[in-house]
């Protein structure tokens, strides 16, 4: 980063823009502590960010009038505050949406409802069946019973 900025103070120097705006616009776009990827369009690589989704996305673009099919690295400084201030002012995202999900889930435990309780077992909590199909929740315990009959014991 030291190395960047004495390129810039020199560049200034010798009067050298162009290269000065590619240095700074070159950093990756970061909203809310996610990098989000330079070559997809704005309207996906916004989704990167944990809590918006496709429909949110297309909310936020419409909300700060940006062309959805522009790509991320094609985006002014401008365009990137405006996004980052709509996500940053409106929505719960990453951290506090974690926290909240995190403290519900806690809230549930508490209270012993019955979806607290499937979350402490570590069971599905949705009403899928358990019988078969629940490897994701439970790992891969297969439990299955032998024939039930016992081994013969060994001559006396």
């Amino acid at each position: 980063m030291q190395n960047d900025e004495r390129r810039v103070q020199n560049m200034r120097r010798s009067g050298d823009i162009r290269h000065i705006q590619f240095i700074l616009l070159n950093e990756a776009m970061r909203i809310v502590g996610t990098n989000i990827p330079d070559n997809k369009r704005i309207e996906v690589a916004l989704t990167y960010v944990f809590g918006i989704g496709p429909t949110l996305s297309k909310n936020i673009l419409k909300a700060t009038k940006v062309s959805p099919d522009t790509r991320a690295k094609d985006l002014t400084p401008d365009e990137i505050n405006k996004i980052r201030d709509v996500v940053e002012k409106n929505y719960r995202i990453e951290g506090d949406l974690r926290r909240d999900i995190m403290l519900n889930i806690k809230r549930l435990k508490e209270i012993a409802s019955y979806r607290g309780i499937r979350h402490m077992r570590g069971l599905p909590v949705h009403g899928q069946r358990t019988k078969t199909n629940s490897r994701t929740r439970r790992g891969n315990m297969r439990r299955t019973m032998g024939s039930g009959r016992k081994p013969a014991s060994s001559p006396t």
